[in-house]
């Protein structure tokens, strides 16, 4: 089972909770994908469930819904919402964090939305050029603290304000829908259309060049923690956060690590701009 973290934040007791769901139904483990998500492995089917369908056992769905990371039963496989993991702790031109969350309330807000497919992905860069380069279905690029340009499919789209970066993004998402059409047969990605999905533009002067991956270690803003095989535990995770008073909240990276922030944290529980 993949649970979807949005930016790959993720509180620290929420964590702690999905890592005793694993123990007592699973392998004992959480799982690190590379779009910064989370799974579990060797859960229990649902006996109830016909066998082509691999439906996880009831009662461990409940104790996963009880740990707060599925905020949407429908909305939940296409929650996915790839964010620069340092946005908002340290550098980059904009905190992309209330675009993030805007965005990721607007696509459970839409109905329509839930048919979106499974591996439809949205990227957002805050301008420091560390997932400029990653593939996606649309994304966006943050050219200052004001506005950002999108990405649609391998092209580039217009220049918006971050403030309405959401609509733009969801906008594009349900035209995708209304052209790809239904059955087997219909394409996955926006980059499988056969006409472009919207008209292109050339990448604004503003684009950064990409920059090589989050190196693991002390980095600005926090520590970037290496997670053994990309499968947490409660060992490596109490390793991580620290003791005395430790982070309440983490970013699973998408090079599968942790992102350890310093500083306080702000009502949500993520890191404060200024850590």
């Amino acid at each position: 089972m993949r649970l979807r973290l949005v930016g790959g934040r993720v509180g620290v007791g929420a964590l702690r909770a999905l890592l005793d769901v694993a123990q007592r139904w699973g392998d004992g483990r959480v799982h690190l994908t590379g779009r910064a998500n989370v799974q579990l492995r060797g859960l229990p089917r649902d006996p109830r469930a016909a066998r082509e369908q691999p439906v996880v056992h009831a009662d461990v769905a409940s104790e996963i819904l009880a740990t707060g990371l599925v905020p949407s039963r429908t909305h939940e496989l296409v929650r996915n919402v790839m964010v620069s993991p340092q946005t908002g702790s340290f550098g980059g031109r904009a905190d992309l964090r209330p675009v993030a969350d805007r965005l990721d309330r607007a696509l459970c807000a839409d109905p329509r939305l839930a048919a979106l497919p499974g591996r439809f992905l949205l990227v957002l860069d805050d301008g420091r050029g560390d997932l400029v380069d990653r593939s996606c279905d649309l994304g966006l690029v943050a050219l200052d603290d004001r506005d950002g340009q999108l990405r649609v499919g391998d092209a580039w789209g217009p220049v918006v304000p971050l403030a309405r970066a959401h609509e733009n993004l969801v906008d594009h998402a349900r035209e995708f829908l209304r052209v790809r059409g239904q059955g087997p047969d219909a394409p996955w990605h926006v980059a499988e259309l056969p006409l472009p999905l919207a008209r292109t533009e050339p990448p604004d002067p503003r684009v950064p060049e990409p920059c090589p991956p989050l190196g693991f270690g002390p980095v600005a803003g926090g520590r970037h923690v290496a997670v053994p095989g990309a499968a947490l535990d409660h060992e490596v995770l109490r390793e991580a956060v620290g003791t005395g008073t430790p982070a309440s909240s983490v970013v699973v990276t998408p090079w599968r690590g942790l992102l350890v922030p310093d500083g306080a944290t702000d009502a949500r529980g993520a890191v404060g701009v200024g850590a």
